[in-house]
């Protein structure tokens, strides 16, 4: 994709996903959906991605939903937000179901969907500058972009619940303190910081990384026995891998791996 409301570019093994508004806050109308919701789908058909880097065009991450369409759907509010929704989480669970990891860089504000973006994936940089706030209430709406999946989880459930019900909003320190960022960095460095995680990840065992992201968020709804049954069948799976074995080799001639990814 050369343009348009989303853009999919590629660097080698990592795919640069860019929510391309900037001029609306990167907010989500029924064209932005779409797009994302098609540049997932090509990421998961695409084998050989292994990060993926998440960003917002211009000097915000997301401004959640397009409100100002909303308005302008009048009584026809409810298909226009069906309209948005439908695609949105077929975006949301593509990526969920990315081995490859997914990498949020986040500059100036995450709102609404957006914070459901960034709630989403595996890790997330955020700049100094950030604000995140839920916002959905402040307008008579409720949550979605998984958000109502992924908050309590990150950050627990009576903190989910102040986030939805108060609309505070959160600094880039206080979400780092909560749970929800993985790391705070200077504004100016956020591009260079990201690109560099990406490029680490994206040279390391990336089935392995997606086995290990499935394991770990299906064991809040698993026993004991049932987690460690999937643990030992995940292993086996791992240790027949190229990567597997590569890994184990590399750390007995003590050099580096070399991971294909498979």
């Amino acid at each position: 994709m050369a343009d348009g409301p989303v853009l999919l570019e590629r660097d080698g093994a990592v795919a640069r996903l860019t929510l391309n508004r900037p001029d609306a806050a990167n907010a989500i109308d029924v064209d932005m959906a779409s797009a994302l919701a098609d540049a997932a789908g090509a990421l998961a058909a695409s084998h050989d991605v292994r990060a993926v880097l998440l960003t917002g065009a211009g000097d915000r991450f997301c401004g959640g939903g397009d409100v100002r369409s909303f308005a302008a759907s009048g009584d026809d509010l409810p298909k226009t937000i069906a309209g948005i929704l439908k695609p949105l989480h077929e975006a949301v669970e593509e990526l969920a179901r990315l081995d490859a990891p997914v990498i949020a860089a986040v500059r100036g504000s995450a709102a609404g969907a957006g914070l459901s973006l960034l709630a989403g994936a595996d890790l997330v940089l955020a700049a100094a500058s950030t604000r995140l706030v839920m916002a959905y209430t402040a307008i008579g709406l409720i949550p979605d972009g998984g958000s109502t999946w992924y908050l309590p989880r990150a950050v627990g459930m009576r903190r989910a619940l102040e986030l939805s019900l108060t609309n505070r909003a959160l600094t880039a320190q206080e979400a780092l303190e909560w749970g929800l960022v993985t790391r705070v960095v200077d504004d100016a460095a956020l591009d260079q910081e990201a690109n560099s995680l990406a490029a680490q990840l994206a040279a390391g065992p990336t089935s392995a990384f997606g086995e290990t992201k499935r394991l770990l968020r299906a064991s809040l709804e698993r026993d004991l026995e049932q987690q460690l049954a999937a643990e030992s069948a995940g292993m086996s799976e791992a240790a027949k891998s190229s990567d597997g074995k590569e890994g184990v080799a590399a750390f007995v001639a003590k050099r580096p791996p070399d991971f294909t990814g498979h």
